[in-house]
């Protein structure tokens, strides 16, 4: 098989010739039709989040080089193990991956994706989606999505769960309560869209990039904010009638952080879901006058991921843009990621 590997952190990906793995006990083996592109892959090729200044997080011991990056996948059943239950070949079927150890007190309460005691994670710490295939661990991580576009699919893997997720730690809003999507990226778009769908409160969202502001008129806000004009914070603040509820910063940078915590009202909250890198600097006692909550949020759990399939089976969900590209530009893609030229999201196709 074929697969795009990094053979180097902060250098383009390799085209690799492999052999295909076999299966073993509970394994399945899955032939890739698509895996979307996502901003935690440029991290991951990096082999580092950047933390303030010249800070780094280095998570170069995470996994093995040559590694396979790509954690948006949906495929075909190709091969199974001799253990494997309730799957058969030729099921066509997302994958999720944020597979934890399996035995933490946190993966037995359903929370794989916040496993800290040793990840299994499907493209980020064991070989992923850039490829021809790829091995699952155990059936129950594979998701029947008949109905769905299967290339949309794959981004709810993603983009799609962590919108969701990071959505419903909002908690209880008021009726004319507003919430701001704040970066309009692939995951942010899924915000709005999923918001929009289970939700009854104004939608804003904000950006720096008029192309992206149009998009996300087009697609429904109700207001939009240019991140980068001096009057967006005030003219947010008078138009709201005091501030946003819960503002979801799906950019996670300095300045994305700066703006959405001047635009939260008292009791608001402020939930990060990008890793874009930077810090933040905010008195303590402002905290506690202002009762405002600062909330971080990582990815979704199994359980939230068939909460989001069902919900875009039942046709809630308006489609994010996806945009097919060839295996072979996977380095491409990243570094569109990385100069934020990407409209919605950039799926490969073997």
């Amino acid at each position: 098989m074929k697969s795009q590997k990094i053979i180097q952190y902060e250098k383009p990906l390799v085209s690799v010739e492999e052999d295909t793995p076999v299966p073993q006990g509970t394994e399945v083996l899955i032939k890739i039709l698509y895996c979307g592109v996502c901003h935690t892959d440029v991290h991951i090729n990096d082999g580092y989040f950047t933390l303030s200044g010249e800070k780094r997080m280095d998570t170069s011991s995470r996994r093995s080089l040559p590694f396979t990056p790509g954690h948006e996948i949906f495929g075909e059943v190709a091969g199974l193990g001799e253990n494997a239950e309730d799957i058969q070949t030729g099921d066509r079927r997302a994958v999720f991956p944020w597979i934890g150890c399996g035995k933490c007190s946190t993966c037995i309460q359903g929370n794989e994706n916040l496993c800290d005691k040793g990840s299994n994670g499907i493209g980020t710490s064991v070989n992923g989606g850039y490829s021809d295939y790829v091995i699952v661990p155990h059936s129950k991580y594979l998701i029947n999505t008949e109905g769905i576009d299967d290339r949309l699919a794959a981004t709810y893997m993603c983009s799609g769960v962590t919108a969701y997720s990071a959505i419903k730690k909002i908690g209880k809003l008021e009726k004319n309560d507003s919430v701001l999507i704040l970066g309009l990226g692939g995951v942010g778009m899924s915000g709005l869209q999923i918001g929009k769908a289970i939700l009854d409160n104004p939608l804003l969202a904000a950006d720096i990039d008029d192309a992206k502001l149009q998009h996300a008129k087009d697609l429904g806000a109700a207001s939009v904010y240019d991140t980068g004009a001096k009057d967006s914070v005030p003219r947010l603040i008078s138009e709201t009638d005091g501030g946003i509820a819960a503002v979801i910063d799906f950019v996670g940078s300095e300045k994305s952080a700066a703006f959405g915590l001047r635009c939260i009202k008292r009791g608001g909250k402020y939930i990060v879901v990008g890793l874009y890198g930077g810090e933040i600097s905010i008195p303590l006692a402002t905290i506690p006058l202002r009762a405002i909550s600062i909330i971080g949020t990582l990815t979704g759990s199994l359980d939230e991921t068939k909460e989001v399939i069902k919900l875009a089976k039942s046709g809630k969900i308006n489609p994010i843009p996806v945009e097919e590209r060839p295996m072979t530009k996977a380095s491409e893609s990243l570094d569109d990621l990385r100069s934020g030229s990407t409209i919605g999201r950039v799926i490969l196709v073997p």
